[in-house]
């Protein structure tokens, strides 16, 4: 029986070792559920940055903004919080962009979590986004659909991405030109939700769907949540009493 309960505590302590490393696990909530993610060691500037970022509650009830299936979810627009319904959204950001940490064994596989930039006509250092980020759903690629993206583009996949590929799925054509800097280690399946809403001709979802991020085990975050809901909540309140005000001068002038 003790082999066993040994056997049972490595494999816990192997699970946590998967998303923690370096950084605390981040939750995204979202309407549609839950999703637990891993921030990378490998990429201590945009790893960190988003550790600061959702500290501080900028990502509290911001919308994905841009969903295709078979490709990404997106979010992280700043000006996605009031957005109009309809509104064209993706250009915000927090004022500032990240150097580029590009890394050849971090890659676009199913679940990976990286930041959305400029194209490279207007960014060719590539620098990326300081707030968005994707999160690739993608899909499964044979061997000869492989040799077609290395021959396009240049880059030349390992064998244990050709594997990942052809088996999971994922986005091999951006390898190698966005910085890929965590995984989703559990509830992709609810990426993939968001990914086939309906959506607009901008791939804006037709019904907003809005997300939290939480940095697990930081009792800060969770004031900081409470804190975030009640500024939305007085600022819809000032709305409506902004209208209330309008109707009434309308009523009196005529």
């Amino acid at each position: 029986m003790r082999w066993i309960a040994i056997a049972i505590v490595l494999f816990v302590n192997v699970l946590f070792a998967q998303d923690t490393t370096c950084y605390p696990p981040i939750l995204i909530h979202t309407d549609y559920g839950t999703m637990r993610m891993r921030l990378y060691c490998e990429t201590p500037i945009h790893s960190e940055n988003f550790l600061k970022l959702a500290r501080e509650g900028f990502y509290d009830s911001l919308l994905f903004h841009r969903v295709i299936p078979e490709f990404v979810v997106q979010g992280g627009d700043p000006n996605s919080r009031n957005a109009k319904k309809g509104e064209v959204l993706g250009q915000g950001g927090p004022g500032y962009t990240l150097p580029a940490e590009i890394k050849p064994n971090l890659y676009h596989k199913k679940g990976a979590v990286a930041a959305a930039r400029l194209p490279d006509q207007i960014n060719p250092e590539r620098r990326s986004s300081g707030s968005q980020f994707y999160i690739v759903i993608g899909r499964k690629w044979t061997e000869k659909e492989l040799q077609q993206i290395e021959r396009k583009t240049g880059y030349k996949f390992t064998e244990e991405q050709k594997k990942v590929y052809q088996t999971k799925g994922g986005t091999p054509f951006l390898d190698g030109q966005y910085t890929v800097f965590g995984e989703i280690t559990k509830g992709i399946e609810v990426a993939e939700k968001i990914s086939n809403l309906p959506r607009d001709r901008y791939d804006r979802p037709l019904q907003d769907v809005r997300f939290t991020v939480e940095v697990v085990g930081d009792k800060k975050k969770k004031s900081q949540t409470k804190k975030g809901k009640k500024k939305q909540e007085k600022e819809k309140k000032d709305k409506k009493n902004k209208k209330k005000v309008k109707k009434k001068n309308k009523e009196q002038r005529e």
